[in-house]
């Protein structure tokens, strides 16, 4: 369970047959910096991807500490990461996202957190792995045997889950691009219509300087 804090903060969760997952997009304010807490049992594997998408710079400062305090991994004004790291004991690993040094610029931040068990689902509650005694009281369907099919299923899921997690990847892709091109707008128009005033203000000055120069303010007595 991924929590912020002390409550609860992710909206749902997922569950990949032995992998449990979450992601979620939050707003980074200037000067701060969020964490997050994710459980981990002993020989399980964590496996943490983030991506700025918007905000000036489309950076933050990312650490990962373990359970015993520890810090496991330390990145310093990035743009995306993904670290996976295996577990050594049970705790609460700590993700923080650093933007402390930006005082004006808040960062809008895409994460996805993944704890893969490694087969160990016993510890976790779930469904006990399928063992030699259930292959051998499986029976035959039109010539396909039960695990077999078990196995497919699983390994289908599996794959799906894993288009499911490039998606949104690019999903988040998309979005930091979007705000690139938006914000490169606004750059590319504010100074184009500078520019046009400049020029219009230099044309303007000109013709008025000309004219002054041609122009016979001298009176002629009759």
């Amino acid at each position: 369970m991924l929590t912020r804090g002390s409550p609860l903060l992710v909206d749902w969760t997922r569950s990949l047959g032995q992998e449990t997952g979450a992601e979620f997009t939050f707003l980074l304010t200037a000067g701060r910096t969020e964490c997050f807490f994710q459980t981990v049992l002993k020989d399980w594997t964590l496996e943490v991807e983030y991506q700025v998408i918007a905000g000036a710079g489309l950076d933050v400062g990312f650490t990962l500490t373990d359970p015993s305090g520890h810090r496991v991994v330390s990145d310093f004004r990035s743009s995306d990461g993904i670290h996976a790291v295996d577990s050594t004991q049970d705790g609460d690993y700590q993700l923080c996202f650093d933007n402390s040094y930006s005082k004006l610029a808040a960062k809008m931040v895409f994460f996805e957190v993944v704890v893969d068990a490694q087969g160990l689902s016993g510890r976790a509650g779930d469904e006990a792995p399928w063992g030699p005694e259930d292959a051998a009281d499986s029976y035959n369907m039109e010539g396909y045997n039960m695990e077999d099919i078990r196995t497919s299923m699983d390994s289908v899921h599996r794959r799906l889950e894993r288009i499911r997690h490039f998606q949104n990847l690019l999903r988040s892709t998309e979005a930091r691009d979007r705000y690139l091109l938006e914000d490169n707008l606004w750059r590319v128009s504010f100074w184009s219509c500078l520019n046009l005033l400049v020029v219009l203000a230099v044309a303007s000055t000109q013709v008025y300087t000309l004219r002054r120069l041609f122009q016979d303010n001298r009176r002629t007595s009759t």
